[in-house]
């Protein structure tokens, strides 16, 4: 194994599944958050004090955002192309993201429910520039959650 015990996964060593297809020269991920509503409840004890305490609610919706450099990627373009015409019931797609280790082996891996294209920017257009165009993404799911 790559890592050792108390060694740190690495923030450059990632990749993004979606149903099965893995997509490759991604360049940022971001947003990747596992979040839960919290419930206040408030009650007073038999002899009069005043209890105010916070417990777990359910899991929250969110979105991640992905930037890559622009390919003729038919998968990831049909993906895109499906929801923007409407079609989102065959939009939403499950997924899951991968952390590796300096082998490449996966060490941390988190899944979404129910994801889909909710918007996409491309980069500049720009006469003589020397970068790549790339395209940020974001991903709509229904919840986020370890592997």
């Amino acid at each position: 194994m790559g890592l050792g015990e108390f060694d740190p996964g690495v923030g450059w060593s990632f990749g993004i599944e979606i149903d099965g297809i893995t997509f490759k020269d991604i360049q940022e991920l971001d947003g990747v958050k596992l979040e839960l509503d919290d419930i206040e409840v408030k009650a007073n004890t038999v002899d009069g004090k005043y209890v105010n305490k916070k417990v777990p609610g359910r899991k929250k919706a969110g979105e991640i955002t992905v930037t890559r450099g622009v390919t003729s990627d038919k998968a990831w373009n049909n993906w895109i192309s499906e929801c923007f015409k409407g079609n989102v019931g065959t939009a939403r797609k499950n997924g899951s993201i991968a952390v590796y280790d300096y082998m490449g082996v996966p060490v941390l891996k988190f899944k979404w429910i129910n994801g889909w294209p909710k918007s996409v920017e491309y980069g500049s257009f720009k006469a003589g520039d020397a970068s790549i165009m790339t395209e940020k993404i974001t991903i709509t799911h229904e919840g986020l959650e370890p592997e």
